[in-house]
């Protein structure tokens, strides 16, 4: 058994070794045999979650040299304020907004406010919320009557910490998500189109899962990470919403707390997990723990074993002999669909682990993310 003190020096490991490998662009995923990393020059919806590493690193060692490194990626990606994708909700928040939260840094607070201004500036106040947009990563359909559960995390948080005007549009875009993406049952379904100029849903779809009507694993703890962050900045409305999705995943995740790739694969057991999903799933409910007293034991226990199985069975080495660099976070799928690294390394799988080890580690108050 590996405890979490040895897991988190493991990842700081993989971080420096990724801040001396050389390449061009932020780290978007790897092949766990090598640990090479397959770079996007401007960091795609990802690259938010590298400089979120370094600020994270800066929080546990208190070495100013993280925060320097952070603050030189998030820079990086000050370019994309403007970019017509929902997504960059991810970059400003992680890559920026986090800094200000945890360490009042001025260029983080000045970029996490651009990015938050690029966002409001792509709002649609008919349809009450801000669509994928044109230049959405990854989307199979793309423009301004579509959305997606991926445009929660990160965006709610950002807009919520922004003033009244953009706290409003918060509030309308993630009631609208969850109009358009999350079932009856609390199961979430990953894109929606919409009419734009009343919002009313056309249509359900997930374009990364198994078929069209699955529940695909990151989907789940999107929804999961996006209402957790609207609590913890006084959105009480959405605290049902939160239970009920947060109840589904607790549901179904497997017994040994690590999610399949999609929860509707038939060939399920004898399918690929999500490291990723996990890690997300694990962050959301320490969140939620922290915010919901009469359900804090039950996520607690339930985080806490998803980390448990990540750190022994997924994080290298996994087991003697294992030679590979330590603190790669193995199996994550990323877009199996489209064939698309499915048993890698993924970026934002290694950020939210490494959120989870330091809040069960008591560096980090997980609601402050």
């Amino acid at each position: 058994m590996i405890d979490r003190t040895d897991a988190i020096a493991r990842v700081l490991a993989r971080v420096d070794s990724t801040l001396a490998q050389p390449g061009p662009g932020f780290p978007h995923y790897a092949d766990p045999a090598d640990g090479v990393w397959v770079r996007s020059p401007a960091g795609d919806w990802t690259g938010g979650f590298w400089c979120g590493m370094l600020w994270l690193a800066a929080l546990r060692t208190g070495d100013a040299a993280y925060r320097d490194h952070a603050r030189d990626w998030a820079s990086r990606l000050r370019v994309r304020a403007d970019s017509n994708s929902v997504f960059k909700g991810f970059l400003f928040w992680y890559g920026a907004g986090i800094g200000d939260v945890l360490f009042a840094d001025p260029v983080a607070r000045e970029l996490a406010a651009a990015g938050a201004a690029g966002l409001v500036r792509m709002h649609n106040p008919r349809a009450r919320l801000i669509p994928l947009g044109t230049e959405a990563e990854e989307a199979s359909d793309v423009g301004a009557n579509e959305a997606n559960i991926d445009a929660l995390p990160g965006t709610v948080a950002l807009l919520l910490s922004q003033g009244a005007d953009a706290a409003a549009i918060a509030r309308d875009h993630l009631r609208q998500h969850i109009a358009l993406c999350v079932r009856d049952d609390g199961s979430v379904c990953q894109s929606a189109s919409f009419d734009p100029g009343t919002g009313a849903l056309l249509r359900r779809y997930t374009h990364k899962g198994i078929h069209e009507n699955s529940t695909w694993g990151r989907a789940q703890g999107w929804a999961m990470i996006g209402l957790a962050q609207a609590l913890a900045r006084g959105e009480a409305e959405f605290r049902a919403d939160a239970v009920r999705v947060a109840d589904w995943w607790l549901a179904n995740i497997p017994a040994d707390g690590v999610a399949f790739w999609d929860f509707d694969d038939p060939a399920i057991p004898v399918t690929e997990r999500d490291s990723s999903a996990t890690a997300i799933g694990a962050a959301a409910l320490l969140k939620l723990a922290a915010l919901i007293p009469e359900h804090r034991e039950r996520y607690e226990t339930a985080a806490r074993k998803s980390v448990d199985a990540l750190v022994n069975g997924y994080l290298t080495p996994t087991a003697p002999g294992d030679t590979r660099q330590p603190g790669i976070l193995t199996e994550g799928c990323f877009n199996k669909r489209n064939g698309v690294a499915i048993a890698h390394e993924l970026i934002w799988g290694d950020y939210f682990l490494l959120e989870a080890l330091l809040a069960l580690e008591g560096d980090l108050a997980p609601e402050r993310l």
